[in-house]
């Protein structure tokens, strides 16, 4: 038997949902003086219930002519900023170059069609970097705070950005405020001001009249005002927007805020150590080439040319734009399975994650409550201990058993229905009112004629909600609360004998997945005075209600696909444990063991780093035990993905390597502190993140493995003909060329592939180890070299037979372009065959070879294009050669790949990483 002290706040729904109990119908006026009053539209006739808001022709208006509620991005490059960037690129510098080089050797076609292919350059970055800054931008606004406004008379969450003044906006517990405002209506509003004012000290917010010279600015004490970008600390208030975007006082001090990283630090730092160290032997070689060149030729111009070629061949100039056009479509694939990606780190970590730790309501289950159970509560308070499991013989209601209501049971129903907020968000209450409407529809229609005097919502120290109502005329004045049943048991001044029967019908309902609130009311409040807190009343004990929230149907299966990766899912909620126990078993995890809070309180560092390793549901947990169990999980070397939603979860939300956020139901401070967010707060939306994030890694490694792979042979070409004596096989022109099918390749091919059939089989990646890992690297280098050596074979072999300076050149340029292709499809796949690659879709792969292929046969067999680029008459059995060439390389790169790189696709858990792919 579970003790009843267990029971805490996580039954009555997210902290988020159960802070909003004071919404719908406000309170009214009892004073000024008293900060826990409610003061309202009422006191002038008008119910905060009926504000109607803007139209929307009058929001499209307003944003016409003021724009929209946002400052200007630090973060957004225009157009002409990226073009200025490019522009700056050493690549373009160099094309310039060997422009201005052929325009002084007299050769102005190939000096023009040089300039062509930089601008041919310049545009396909523009393009590419255009299109990355247009998937940022719009996960800029999905990354921006969410804001409830009421509009025709409905409520509606909307971007911030899209706030105008005159909106009606309602603010909860860990909301940050979308613009500055006028209170209409408030209970205990509490606001943290200090981005503002730099003082720690949260300011209380109530209705009051201000002298019409009085100066609106933040850190005033029970002022009406609020204003954007501080933090809702308690409470709920509904106000009216005076100024946006500009216009708010954090407009006027210019503190523009990011909300979404575009660059990912740690590759980044690895990216820029391997440009440099890359860079430097290609300035080094390009250098020795014109020296050597021009001292033992002669000739410093066409030195020159050869040395801008070699310089070009090495120039690693794709690393760059690879990571940016990667981490930004991988940020917009991300986005599709409706999660949105804030830091970018996340990707990277994305896919070394080893434990992922979910709370149960609305991401394991469906946050979509259902009354299906009613216990009256007078047995129980007159049994001994041990004589109460519900059965006939006492009130028990259940909704399967399609009964009509009736005596205690509809008694509870009402006063829980009083005991929630009118106008419901949480998904309790609107259980509550959808089973009321059901069987007792007429009193839905009465809370017209009842207004609330005074409501108190959920505090850390007393988990309930209670509201103080009275007819129009203040008669018959009564008090309901609904909320955890140790906080119930603690208002009705319960007997421990009592506690222990009402504990027993609570585990009845706990074993079948059904959580438990109790409800209490009173008659017996004293004449002329509200009490100042629930724990000032005495409390009569009605009963229990019972909801289901049934599991997600794709958790079973998301959770099974985590265990074949070798993720540990953990359950982290504070449900009640033969609760959590019996949703868990649902979900497939480990039930054998389950740790309480208390347990947690009672455990030192070393205990918890211990029992975390065999411990898979985590019940009764308070935010700051999240906190202990991330660290702990932390200090075994765990890579830790944790859910959130509430103010509170703030701290372990930042703590884990991963910090995902609730979208739907999270407050604004948990998304702040988060590295992702799930938009529909879906569990198999993050095992599908995990799966993307290593797809993201695989591909981002293959593109940069053909990268290191391709320059090979180029810069062995540029070089080669020097050290035997021949003129030159590939020019500025040449490269630029190959220039035009690298750089899409790499940076949008590679990204579209598909993932690796073993990607959710393997163990997670070690994130120690760097992306550019030494055996991947040599691999790379193995390709390059094997397609040099057949480059270089046909430049020997055509120098052999004497064939003609130009019929070479086009030789040569043709088993190149070819064994690039072969490149293309070798560096597809990890871990597939040629055949299974060559079946994969990726529609820009045949696009982009289809545009290689025909380009190639019309420079080489177009007379204008043969003049421009210096090339002969290609003949058939040439065509043979070239294409058996780049065939021969394919495959035995491909046998290459089998025999030492394969990873072999039914691999298990207990086998050890494959270097490669999993590591």
């Amino acid at each position: 038997m579970q003790p009843l002290k267990h029971l805490g706040s996580e039954q009555l729904g997210s902290k988020q949902l159960a802070s909003k109990q004071l919404g719908g119908l406000p309170p009214v006026a009892l004073g000024k003086k008293d900060h826990s009053k409610v003061h309202t539209p009422q006191e002038k006739g008008t119910s905060a219930s009926s504000q109607i808001g803007l139209s929307n022709a009058q929001v499209k208006e307003r944003l016409k002519q003021e724009g929209y509620n946002e400052l200007p991005s630090t973060h957004k490059r225009s157009f002409w900023r990226i073009l200025r960037e490019v522009l700056r690129e050493p690549m373009f510098a160099l094309l310039l170059a060997g422009g201005v080089i052929y325009l002084l050797l007299g050769d102005t076609l190939e000096a023009l069609l040089l300039l062509v292919f930089a601008c041919f350059s310049v545009a396909i970055t523009l393009i590419q970097e255009s299109r990355s800054e247009r998937v940022l931008e719009a996960l800029r606004d999905l990354a921006s705070p969410r804001a409830l406004v009421i509009r025709d008379g409905k409520q509606i969450h909307i971007p911030s950005r899209e706030v105008v003044r005159e909106d009606i906006i309602v603010v909860t517990e860990g909301d940050r405020v979308a613009a500055d405002a006028t209170l209409i209506s408030t209970d205990d509003l509490l606001l943290d001001e200090s981005l503002l004012t730099g003082e720690s000290q949260p300011v209380q917010k109530q209705l009051a009249s201000l002298p019409k010279d009085a100066a609106i600015a933040p850190g005033g004490e029970n002022t009406p005002h609020i204003f954007a970008g501080t933090l809702v600390v308690r409470g709920r208030g509904q106000a009216r927007v005076h100024a946006t975007g500009l216009k708010t006082e954090m407009g006027k001090i210019g503190h523009a805020l990011g909300s979404i990283e575009t660059e990912q630090p740690r590759l980044q730092l690895q990216l820029r150590k391997f440009v440099r160290n890359y860079a430097i032997i290609g300035l080094v070689a390009a250098i020795v080439t014109v020296l050597l060149f021009g001292l033992l030729r002669g000739s410093w111009l066409p030195a020159l040319l050869g040395g801008i070629a070699l310089g070009m061949s090495l120039l690693p100039e794709e690393f760059p734009l690879v990571l940016a056009v990667f981490m930004a479509m991988g940020a917009w694939r991300i986005s599709q399975v409706r999660v949105l990606t804030r830091r970018a780190a996340a990707i990277e970590t994305l896919g070394a994650t080893t434990v992922l730790c979910t709370d149960k309501t609305g991401t394991l289950t469906e946050n979509r409550m259902t009354l299906t159970a009613i216990i009256s509560g007078k047995n129980a308070v007159k049994s001994a201990p041990g004589q109460n499991a519900p059965g006939k013989s006492e009130s028990f209601w259940k909704s399967e058993d399609h009964a009509p209501l009736t005596g205690d049971a509809l008694q509870i129903l009402q006063a829980a229905l009083l005991a929630s907020t009118f106008a419901p968000s949480d998904p309790m209450d609107k259980a509550i009112q959808t089973l009321v409407r059901t069987h007792i529809p007429d009193n839905i229609d009465q809370l017209k004629h009842l207004k609330v005097l005074r409501a108190f919502g959920l505090r850390p120290d007393l988990f309930a909600v209670t509201n103080i109502v009275a007819g129009v005329d203040n008669s018959a004045m009564t008090a309901y609360t609904k909320g955890a049943l140790e906080t119930i048991a603690q208002l009705c001044h319960l007997t421990p004998e009592n506690i222990a029967a009402i504990n027993a019908q609570a585990n009845h309902l706990a074993n079948l997945g059904i959580r438990v609130l109790g409800v209490a009311k009173t008659t017996n409040l004293p004449e002329g005075k509200l009490p100042d807190s629930p724990r000032d009343i005495s409390f009569e004990y009605l009963g229990l209600i019972g909801f289901a929230d049934p599991l997600r149907s794709n958790v079973p299966a998301a959770v099974a696909e985590c265990r074949t990766a070798g993720i540990r899912v953990l359950m982290v909620t504070g449900d009640y444990p033969t609760t959590a126990l019996a949703i868990g078993k649902q979900a497939g995890l480990d039930v054998s063991t389950v740790i309480t809070g208390d347990e947690i309180e009672a455990m030192s560092d070393d205990q918890l780093a211990l029992s975390v390793k065999t411990t898979s549901i985590f019940a009764r947990i308070r935010p700051t035990q999240k906190l202990r169990i991330v660290q702990s999980l932390k200090a075994n070397g765990e890579i830790v993905a944790m859910t959130g939603d509430g103010v509170n979860d703030a701290p372990a939300l930042k703590a884990a390597h991963i910090g995902i956020a609730m979208g739907e139901r999270g407050t604004d401070v948990a998304r702040e502190a988060s590295a992702i967010v799930l938009l529909d707060d879906d569990f198999g939306s993050i095992v599908k993140t995990i799966r993307l994030g290593r797809r993201i890694y695989d591909n981002l490694r293959k593109a940069i493995e053909y990268i290191i792979a391709v320059h090979i042979p180029i810069a062995g070409l540029a070089i080669l003909p020097l050290m035997m004596g021949l003129p030159l096989m590939l020019t500025p022109i040449h490269i630029a060329f190959l220039e035009m099918v690298i750089d899409p390749t790499c940076s949008v091919v590679f990204e579209a592939e598909e993932e690796e059939k073993d990607i959710m089989t393997r163990p997670p990646r070690d994130p120690q180890t760097s992306l550019l890992l030494p055996q991947r690297i040599w691999w790379g280098v193995v390709q390059g070299a094997v397609a040099l050596v057949i480059a270089g074979a046909a430049l020997i072999g055509g120098t052999q037979f004497n064939m003609p300076e130009d019929d070479l050149r086009a030789l040569v340029f043709t088993v190149l372009v070819l064994t690039n292709i072969g490149l293309i499809l070798v560096n597809r796949s990890f871990s597939a065959s040629l055949i299974r690659a060559f079946f994969n879709s990726n529609r820009l792969l045949w696009i982009l070879l289809s545009v290689v292929v025909t380009l190639l046969a019309i420079s080489v067999f177009w007379p204008p294009a043969q003049r421009l680029f210096h090339f002969g008459q290609l003949q058939g059995d040439n065509l043979v050669i070239c294409a058996l060439a780049s065939m021969f390389g394919l495959i035995l790169l491909e046998a290459i790949k089998a025999k030492w790189f394969r990873i072999p696709h039914r691999k298990t858990l207990s086998q050890p990483a494959i270097t490669g792919a999993s590591q």
